[in-house]
């Protein structure tokens, strides 16, 4: 795995993107030389038709991408490949019309736009099902042995079952607690903490991590020490966890790890970066989706009775209340009976419109005064309100350490897991928080704002 935007993104799929980018514009320059009556090489060097392709590949790559092709690449189904290239191609003509639309001089003539996507799907679906069936064996899976027992380690072998394009394979387990052979996610036990060098030997794995069952266990010390000073590379299971699953893992932590961490914590320049940047952005935001919120604005005026816009406290920096604001999407009354609970899957105190626009994420567009005014961010951990903060302070260690920055629109949690409604799902998304803490950066913002854009046009996470 190669981390980039402070995400650590498996080698098989940075290897599929390059490839794919490589096929496509070689499919793009090919058909020119086939369809094109004038000399190609005029039309690529000197006519702009280089730049024309790369706006071709760019909203190819971009459609592959919102299909789920690059998080998910391996081939099921040959029929339903083919479908989704079909639909990226589709995408990309409608993008030849909006660009002939706005700038004539940059659409890719018709021909040589149907003969490269007729190429582009052939050589990309020849690709994937032979990258699908390949690549592991050609690239090599990073292996990996569990030492010690911690359940936390089952947990690290789940998710790389779940995940066969994270490109890593469990070795197997070492531990005193399970028989030789006893099968276990992921693998099997290997033996037990005396015979670690013996089975490090066999299995020659690239990456040793090691979690006790309890801390009072004994840790073979010298045996990993001799083994790291050999060229082994050996890690914590928190560490393994963090890189493999995206998040912090509360099971793990201590007051220690946080208090002498040399990453935890915003940066002070990160602050003042994303405090700019956010402004900037809410103001073009507003400016661009203000058509979008007047009709949103209609259409909750008239499908229910009620104010357009819905004002509720949230807590925000250094446990400061403030009110945020959204479009009205509950009946009035929603909460008159029940007082503040969490919204539910096909929660029946929602309206119609306020269902279609939760979907879509219009209901959230007035929060972008709230970043003007300095209340919020673009990206951050979501504002939670203060019953809920109360409640869960006291249940879960460490949550109010997510309010040290700005609460956001969007966020590391809310791309990579549902709406929580649970004390589970809490716990869970408060890993996903601290992970943003951690690693917070301009790099990983915009990471996480490319991928929010993916969630609202396939209408996901909503609720």
């Amino acid at each position: 795995m190669i981390r980039l935007f402070k995400v650590f993104i498996p080698v098989g799929t940075l290897t599929l993107l390059v490839s794919e980018a490589i096929l496509v514009t070689s499919a793009f320059i090919f058909a020119t030389y086939l369809a094109l009556e004038v000399d190609p090489t005029v039309f690529l060097l000197y006519d702009g038709g280089l730049t024309r392709v790369m706006l071709v590949l760019v909203s190819i790559l971009v459609g592959l991408h919102f299909h789920d092709l690059y998080s998910q690449f391996h081939v099921k189904s040959r029929i339903v490949l083919v479908q989704q290239l079909c639909l990226v191609m589709g995408v990309a003509f409608l993008t030849q019309g909006l660009i002939a639309y706005l700038n004539a001089g940059l659409r890719v003539p018709i021909r040589v736009m149907v003969v490269g996507s007729a190429l582009a799907v052939i050589a990309i679906f020849f690709w994937r099902v032979f990258f699908s069936a390949y690549s592991m064996n050609v690239m090599g899976r990073d292996r990996l042995l569990l030492v010690g027992g911690s359940p936390l380690l089952e947990d690290i072998a789940k998710h790389v079952v779940d995940y066969p394009e994270s490109g890593l394979a469990v070795a197997g387990y070492v531990d005193d607690r399970h028989g030789p052979d006893e099968s276990l996610p992921g693998g099997k036990s290997l033996g037990s903490l005396a015979s670690l060098r013996e089975i490090v030997r066999a299995t020659q794995p690239n990456r040793i991590v090691v979690g006790m069952f309890e801390r009072r266990n004994r840790m073979p010390m010298g045996e990993l020490l001799e083994l790291r000073f050999a060229g082994h590379i050996i890690e914590e299971v928190a560490t393994t966890y963090e890189r493999v699953c995206g998040r912090v893992c509360l099971k793990e932590i201590r007051p220690s790890q946080l208090i002498f961490s040399g990453e935890l914590g915003p940066r002070p320049q990160n602050l003042v970066y994303q405090r700019l940047s956010n402004m900037a952005v809410a103001v073009i935001g507003l400016i661009l989706a203000s058509p979008i919120m007047l009709l949103t604005a209609l259409a909750v005026r008239l499908s229910s009775p009620g104010p357009v816009l819905y004002r509720q406290t949230r807590v925000g920096l250094e446990d400061a209340l403030f009110t945020v604001y959204k479009f009205r999407s509950m009946r009035v009354d929603a909460e008159a009976s029940t007082g503040a609970v969490w919204a539910q899957k096909d929660d029946p105190r929602v309206t119609t419109v306020g269902r279609i626009i939760r979907r879509i994420r219009f209901d959230e567009l007035p929060q972008l005064f709230n970043v003007l005014k300095g209340e919020m961010s673009i990206v951050g951990p979501r504002p939670e309100r203060p019953e809920f903060v109360r409640a869960l302070s006291e249940q879960i260690p460490y949550y109010r350490q997510r309010h040290c920055v700005r609460p956001g629109i969007t966020g590391w949690a809310q791309i990579n897991y549902k709406y929580g409604d649970t004390l589970e799902d809490t716990i869970t998304k408060l890993e996903y928080d601290l992970y943003y803490i951690k690693n917070m950066s301009m790099a990983l913002d915009n990471y996480i704002i490319f991928h929010t854009l993916k969630a609202m046009l396939l209408s996901r996470g909503a609720q």
